[in-house]
C-alpha cells in the first residue's frame, strides 16, 4: 500500500501547471530565498530535513548553459578562438550548494535537491544545518555534523551532489 509521501511525489511528477506556476512565481524572487517549509518534503525527508529548530531550507537560483569566454585579440578563424562550449567543472546542483554555503556561513550544507527548471535558470532546494544549535547537538542521528572536519562539506565535494561529481557513487 503506498505512503503518504508516494502520493505526493506522484503529484509533484504529474502536475506541470502548478510547476510552472511555480517557476513564473521564481524567476521574480531573488536568487536565494530562505523558505518557511520545503517545496518538495518527500525528496527533503529522504535526504535529511526534519521539521525541527537548527534546520534550514533555501531556494537557490542558478543559470543554466555554458560559458562564453572574451574575444581575444589578433586575427585567428573564429571556430578555433576557443569562444564557446567552455563546460563547468561542477554541476550546477554543487553550485548552488555552494552559494548557499556562501550566504549563511554560520550554518553548515547537508544535501539539496532540483525544484523547477526554465529555460534560463535551474531551482534547488538547500538542506542547510545550524551546527551551534542546542537541538541539532542533542540529536544523536545529526550531531556528527558539529564536528570541526565537517566544515565547508559544500566546497569540499562531500555533500551527495559533490560525491556524484567526483565520481564516488557507484
Amino acid at each position: 500500500m503506498p505512503g503518504m509521501y508516494q502520493y505526493i511525489r506522484e503529484t509533484w511528477q504529474h502536475n506541470k501547471e502548478l510547476r510552472r506556476e511555480h517557476v513564473i512565481k521564481w524567476t521574480k524572487e531573488p536568487a536565494i530565498v530562505r523558505v518557511e517549509r520545503p517545496t518538495r518534503i518527500d525528496r527533503a525527508r529522504i535526504l535529511g530535513y526534519k521539521a525541527k529548530q537548527g534546520y534550514v531550507i533555501v531556494r537557490v537560483r542558478v543559470r543554466k548553459g555554458s560559458r562564453k569566454r572574451e574575444k581575444p585579440s589578433g586575427g585567428r578563424k573564429p571556430s578555433k578562438a576557443g569562444l564557446t562550449q567552455i563546460k563547468k567543472k561542477v554541476s550546477l546542483q554543487r553550485i548552488a550548494e555552494m552559494r548557499a554555503a556562501r550566504k549563511y556561513p554560520n550554518l553548515e550544507v547537508l544535501n539539496s535537491y532540483y525544484v523547477g527548471e526554465s529555460g534560463m535558470y535551474k531551482w534547488y532546494e538547500v538542506i542547510l544545518v545550524d551546527p551551534n544549535h542546542p537541538v541539532i547537538k542533542n540529536d544523536p542521528k545529526i550531531n556528527w555534523i558539529c564536528r570541526p572536519c565537517n566544515r565547508g562539506r559544500a566546497f569540499r565535494g562531500l555533500t551527495s551532489a559533490g560525491k556524484k561529481g567526483r565520481g564516488l557513487r557507484n
